[in-house]
């Protein structure tokens, strides 16, 4: 056995879906289970070299987990024997980092979105392919057990003709005020990348083009229910992003998605994340860990009568696709196809012109509810 040690530099693993998913459920899993085998029985060893803004956060972050870490970003890319480059950090930030990081000649893998906008996202695809580097983005959502269950009727041909998407994203992020919020208050501030749309958007892009087909156009309305929060310091301030986005995608072959996303919405639903598929012979709700369906032949026949209370047990009449495999960490999962990429040249499609569709389908979106319009969604072109 071989053991090939990968460094990576992780930025902005000090915030919360950075140092859980990527870090800890993702690396150093893969290292608490002996690293990744290759086929030719070479086990690829991660080694995290962690970077940041906060030194003293880096540091004790570092030190808990017995990693390298340096607060200067400079110096971690001009180390030969570092190969990857990740980057959690605030979107705003992401940018000239990843150029840094291009210019240094590293493989990149990114979380979304890639960019402020479409421009910066097509610059940083463009320096990454000239520069003939791998490079990935985060598309974590397609690796999740309810999608991955949801693949396999898709894959199956169990919808027939699949004539619609109902998606349903979010929950109640508290004000600050009485609670703390669950989320970092720069996601209520535009000026410093904020907003759900900017968030969600290039989720649901990818959900939708890997599982549906392209989206071609979209309708959406967002705007900012709560405009007033407190930030971890305890100081109100004025919420300048949007906090809620009702949008409606239309897709190859005349597929209609209608997704909402919000966090100013208290849940009733199984799961923060759910997706409900109708087709001609039948339908399915994909969460984030269970998918159930209902086939055509078992279809009831509901009647609407609004002057009796109804006794159907709809949820009841509904099947559980089987789990059939052991499901691992989605944000893992990637991680492994990526290294598997690096190392191997192993399969990979999700790169930054991936990324870029998702960074394009969020300014369209906020472009039709500025102009109160639907907007066609051009091809990229690379």
């Amino acid at each position: 056995m071989t053991r090939r040690t990968v460094r990576i530099a992780m930025n902005g693993v000090t915030g919360r879906m950075g140092h859980r998913q990527h870090l800890v459920r993702s690396l150093l899993a893969l290292r608490e289970q002996g690293g990744l085998p290759l086929d030719d029985g070479t086990v690829i060893w991660p080694e995290p070299v962690l970077v940041g803004r906060s030194a003293p956060r880096v540091r004790a972050l570092a030190e808990r987990h017995g990693l390298a870490w340096s607060p200067d970003l400079d110096t971690v890319l001009a180390d030969d024997t570092v190969e990857i480059y990740f980057d959690a950090q605030v979107t705003a930030a992401r940018e000239p980092a990843v150029q840094k990081a291009i210019a240094a000649g590293k493989h990149l893998y990114v979380e979304k979105p890639v960019a402020a906008g479409l421009a910066q996202a097509l610059d940083l695809a463009r320096r990454a392919q000239d520069a003939g580097v791998k490079h990935g983005v985060v598309q974590d959502k397609l690796f999740l057990p309810g999608l991955r269950k949801l693949r396999r009727l898709l894959d199956g041909g169990f919808f027939g003709r699949v004539l619609s998407v109902r998606g349903e994203f979010g929950y109640w992020v508290f004000e600050g005020d009485w609670q703390p919020a669950q989320r970092p208050s720069w996601n209520y501030r535009a000026e410093d990348g904020g907003g759900i749309a900017s968030d969600m958007f290039p989720h649901w892009e990818y959900v939708l083009h890997e599982l549906f087909g392209p989206v071609r156009a979209v309708q959406a309305r967002v705007t900012t229910h709560l405009p007033r929060r407190w930030d971890e310091s305890g100081t109100p301030y004025e919420a300048t992003a949007d906090d809620a986005a009702y949008a409606l995608f239309e897709l190859d072959g005349g597929v209609l998605a209608q997704i909402n996303s919000s966090w100013a919405v208290r849940v009733h639903r199984d799961e923060l994340l759910e997706f409900q598929v109708d087709g001609t012979e039948g339908s399915a709700v994909a969460g984030l860990r269970r998918c159930r369906f209902q086939h055509r032949a078992g279809t009831p026949k509901p009647v609407w009568n609004p002057d009796l209370p109804s006794t159907e047990p709809f949820r009841d009449q509904w099947q559980e696709v089987p789990d059939n495999a052991e499901f691992d960490n989605a944000f893992k999962v990637q991680w492994e196809l990526f290294l598997r990429h690096v190392v191997a040249d192993g399969p990979w499609q999700w790169d930054l012109w991936a990324g870029a569709r998702g960074v394009r389908l969020a300014e369209l979106g906020l472009r039709s509810s500025a102009e109160g319009r639907r907007l066609p969604v051009p091809e990229l072109t690379r």
